[in-house]
């Protein structure tokens, strides 16, 4: 929706995939960590495969996704300050995004401008991932929490939050919020000096 009035987007999932294609230096140091056993017969990551050796307990209920984010986090972080520059070379009052659910947990917060938090019941988090991966409710929820566990929590993320963008109602009322929030950074954005 702030793409659609203006704004320029770079998601750290996209930055992540291509870090981790054959190749990349992240890809090795990934392989090398967490072993050969995550990939497919092609040689790419497979993805769930590598979700489930970081987010599985070990015994002690120790999890590897500090190893993980370890790797990929700053090289990710690196790419986006890249991609911030450039934008802020091509547009100096222009609005770039960085779509990431891991700013905060990753200590990034302090490299943007605004951070904005869009948030929603889990109950609705679990069914739209399971729509968007065409998966059972159930497997959507324990996916869900899994992920969340590794993420603070909504309260924490809207505390530190400039913006937050509640998603759970009507599309209208979130609509009407993202206005308000584009204004607002347009606004900020337009009076930044060059």
């Amino acid at each position: 929706m702030l793409v659609a009035r203006g704004a320029r987007l770079v998601q750290a999932d996209h930055i992540a995939h291509e870090l981790m294609q054959p190749g990349q230096a992240v890809y090795e140091e990934v392989v090398r960590h967490f072993g050969r056993a995550i990939l497919n017969p092609d040689g790419s990551v497979n993805r769930p495969k590598l979700a489930e050796a970081a987010f599985s307990p070990d015994p002690t209920g120790a999890t590897r996704i500090g190893e993980l984010n370890a790797i990929v986090h700053p090289a990710v972080i690196g790419r986006e300050d890249e991609w911030m520059e450039a934008e802020g070379r091509r547009d100096p009052h222009g609005i770039a995004i960085v779509e990431a659910a891991l700013i905060l947990e990753a200590g990034a917060a302090d490299r943007f401008d605004r951070l904005i938090v869009v948030t929603c019941s889990e109950d609705q988090r679990v069914q739209r991932f399971a729509q968007r991966l065409k998966i059972d409710v159930e497997a959507a929820r324990r996916e869900v929490v899994r992920r969340m566990a590794a993420q603070f929590p909504d309260s924490v993320k809207i505390r530190r939050a400039d913006f937050v963008i509640d998603n759970s109602g009507s599309l209208d009322n979130t609509e009407a919020q993202v206005d308000k929030t584009y204004a607002t950074l347009k606004q900020e954005a337009e009076q930044k000096p060059a």
